[in-house]
This record gives structure tokens, sequence and C-alpha cells, in this order.
């Protein structure tokens, strides 16, 4: 399928213009909704096969969230708030270093201020995304970024969210594979006794070359085996293994705490058979948005998440 990002008047820029170029061909806005869900978005097949539909879909107990990585990597979190609201985006992620400046270095007060808005938004606060990793070959530097991640937690606890998005980068410079991932778990252990302290979680990020291999992020979790440390599903394309996500699935199913959806427009990717492997195991979370583009502004990027949410609640029936 031709990625219409690469197209000149369809650019990353214009992701309003991307979205509508995509789904909407000769319906104009007020017809796209009512309009997609009778044709089943029949511009992308192979994206939303009905070979891929269950026979009796069990209702979906997860909502539609967004990570601000990287749609709105430059909303202050007045910004955030009101346009999830309006959207109807159900919660946030709130990745580190971006605008909305919802970070470990709040005070009590401030904390607490977050909190309310949240709560006056009708927006669930999921949690941090951190950018904490366990694979450097340095000591020092795994034992700072459990630091980091513990100092996360406290945020996340004051702020009433369910857990804190780590991730491996890749493999520990130096070391085999086997070694590497059990660094990486063994790390994970004391994140997990601090997040357990607090009622919360450690949500792994599928990430990372080598990493992001699902056999590999098994053997990571295996080798940490707290019982608050899962997964954050990522939907790389190395999930896919002739067409289907299922056997990889099968593989983190234990472990799965959260997952990230990308360009579910793309046919590349079984987001269908994903959001039926996730209604059958019984996920009640979030799936959260986390598309790598920036739009120009805030009103194209609302219009832009308007039209995935159209799409995702269109894949989610099954």
């Amino acid at each position: 399928m031709t990625d219409i990002w690469s197209e000149s008047r369809y650019g990353p820029q214009y992701p309003h213009r991307f979205l509508r170029g995509i789904f909407m061909s000769s319906l104009d806005r007020r017809q796209f909704v009512g309009t997609a869900a009778l044709v089943g978005f029949a511009a992308i097949p192979s994206a939303i096969s009905a070979a891929d539909k269950p026979a009796v879909a069990p209702a979906a107990k997860f909502q539609l969230g967004t990570v601000t990585y990287n749609v709105a990597a430059n909303w202050d979190l007045t910004t955030v708030l009101d346009v999830c609201k309006k959207v109807g985006i159900a919660a946030v992620e709130c990745r580190t270093t971006h605008k909305h400046g919802v970070e470990p270095g709040l005070n009590a007060e401030q904390r607490r201020a977050v909190k309310s808005r949240f709560a006056d938004s009708g927006v669930v606060f999921w949690g941090s995304g951190s950018v904490c990793e366990f694979h450097s070959d340095s000591p020092a530097v795994v034992a700072k970024n459990i630091e980091d991640c513990k100092a996360f937690l406290g945020l996340v606890a004051d702020l009433g969210g369910r857990g804190v998005k780590v991730r491996p980068n890749g493999l520990v410079k130096g070391l085999s594979l086997e070694k590497s991932l059990e660094q990486i778990g063994k790390a994970l252990i004391e994140c997990g006794k601090a997040a357990a302290d607090l009622n919360l979680d450690i949500c792994v990020e599928v990430h990372g070359k080598d990493t992001q291999l699902p056999a590999n992020m098994k053997a990571i979790m295996e080798h940490c085996g707290h019982k608050s440390v899962g997964v954050t599903w990522n939907s790389n394309p190395t999930d896919v293994v002739d067409g289907s996500v299922a056997a990889n699935f099968a593989l983190l199913k234990p472990w799965i705490r959260s997952c990230h959806i990308n360009e579910i427009y793309k046919a590349a990717y079984p987001y269908r058979e994903l959001f039926r492997l996730l209604r059958e195991s019984n996920y009640d979370r979030y799936t959260m948005i986390e598309v790598g583009r920036t739009p120009v502004d805030v009103a194209s990027g609302e219009e832009m998440l308007r039209y995935y949410k159209a799409l995702w609640n269109e894949l989610v029936k099954g």
C-alpha cells in the first residue's frame, strides 16, 4: 500500500489531508464517520479483511488513549486535555521531555494541581512514559536508571496513575544475547519492588533492536519474574509472521499490561487481529496512540485524531 505521507500534498506536515486522502475520496467530513461504518473502510480491505473477523466478537473492554509522543509532543497540558476531551480520547500517557511538563521535578503543590486538572477534564492519567533503560555496560548507569524509574513511580502514585513505561533500547555492549537479556531482566526486579510498594505497574516497552523481538522480551520477563513487571505491546513490524501476530502475542500474553498502537491506517500490520486477541484475553486497559508524526498545529492534530478514532472504532468491532 502506498504510504501517502510520502506524497507531497499529503506530507507529514498535513496530517488532516493525509487521513482525508486515505479515507475520504469523494466524501466530505460530515459524511465520513457514518459512511465508514457502512462500507467497513473498503479502501483498505487488507487491513480490515472480513476474513479476520471472528464468528462472534466479544465486546472490547479496552478504550482508546494516547501517548503524547508524537502527535501531542508540542502541546501544553491544557491543550492535551482539551483535545482529548473533545475527540473522546480516554487516557493519556505523558511521555517524558514533552511540553506537557508532567515530570518528576514537580513539587507537591504542582502535583496536586495536575491531578486535579486530569480529574476535572474526565481524561485519565494513565502514567509516565519514561526512557529509563537497563542495557548499559556501566553498572553505575544502570543504577541511575533504576533510581530515575523510582522517581517516575513516585510521580505516578501522586497523580493517581497506573504505571511507568520503561524500555530496553538494545543489547548490552560486550555481552552475549543471553547475558544481555538476563541483565535487563534482573535490573527490572528492583523497579518491580518499588512499583509493588505503590501498587503500580512497570510496563516494559517491547522496544529496541533485538530486544523488540517477542521471544527475547519473553526471556527478559522470565529473568525478572516480578509480579509488578509486565510489557507494553508496541505494535512492531517484527511482531508479524506470515501476516499474523497471533504466535508472538501468545508468547507475551501473560505479561501484557499496556499497548501502543501506531499507524492503524496501514495494511502492513493486522490491527483487527490484534484487537480481537486483546478482546479474547480480556484486556481492559487502553490501546495508546503512538504515531511518530507531529502535526503542524493543534487544529490539524485534533482533526487527525478524530479520523484516527473513527477508524479505531471500526477496527475494534471485530
